[in-house]
């Protein structure tokens, strides 16, 4: 296991986002779990989950004053009147509907209620060498190399066998795995890309060649004296 600093001030707001609590994050040696990998992508998606920070409608049919707008907070719940904190992360709206109507059963005679799904709070983030890194919604089926595309693609001095995935592990502790992307890119092994899930990030570092020549730049090139103009003749 290796441990890497972020050092490059683009990528700040990747280490602030998942408040970290200081400047490293950890970089495991091998290769990444099978079962985090996509073998085949489904024909279909499955039915939506709710997810952390989604903004929730929940209707009353015959009770509108009870109607609420509500955004599933960090715990994975939201609250209501009368009842209080209710489970909504991790289960289909629909279920939640029918869980929000057997809490209100002894509060109303006949409980009648819809969730719907008004904006969705999941996505990833992507930085690093890519051309507009930042926020990504994070889609059906979204994948790393997908992602990044979404972020405007990769520079050209993007190092493409370490990208790294952070993504948090059972304890909640995040960690980083390299991913090599260029069999996916290259269109030689579409299977190697990784199917993202909520709050992951993806951090493309810079290739070797786009260190030395940053080096080159900042302790060769900024100090050479300025060329003469050469003599006309």
């Amino acid at each position: 296991m290796r441990v890497f600093p972020i050092a490059r001030s683009g990528a700040v707001w990747l280490i602030a986002s998942l408040a970290l609590g200081g400047c490293y994050y950890r970089v495991t040696t091998e290769p990444l779990p099978l079962a985090l990998r996509s073998a085949e992508m489904p024909p279909a998606p499955a039915p939506y989950v709710i997810q952390i920070a989604d903004h929730l409608a929940v209707k009353f049919y015959q009770n509108p004053d009870l109607n609420e707008e509500v955004i599933v907070r960090p715990d994975g719940k939201i609250s209501l009147q009368l009842i209080g904190d209710v489970q909504a992360a991790g289960v289909e709206p629909a279920v939640l509907a029918a869980h929000i109507e057997n809490a209100y059963r002894s509060e109303l005679s006949a409980p009648h209620t819809s969730v719907l799904v008004r904006e969705l709070g999941a996505r990833v983030y992507v930085g690093g060498e890519v051309a507009k890194p930042g926020i990504v919604p994070l889609t059906a089926n979204l994948t790393l190399v997908q992602a990044i595309q979404a972020a405007g693609g990769f520079l050209p001095t993007a190092h493409f066998s370490k990208v790294v995935l952070i993504r948090r592990d059972a304890d909640g502790h995040p960690v980083g795995h390299a991913v090599d992307v260029r069999p996916v890119i290259g269109g030689l092994d579409a299977s190697q890309d990784v199917p993202l899930q909520p709050f992951d990030m993806a951090f493309v570092p810079p290739s070797k060649v786009a260190d030395v020549n940053l080096w080159l730049k900042q302790y060769i090139y900024n100090n050479l004296p300025p060329i003469l103009p050469l003599p006309a003749f």
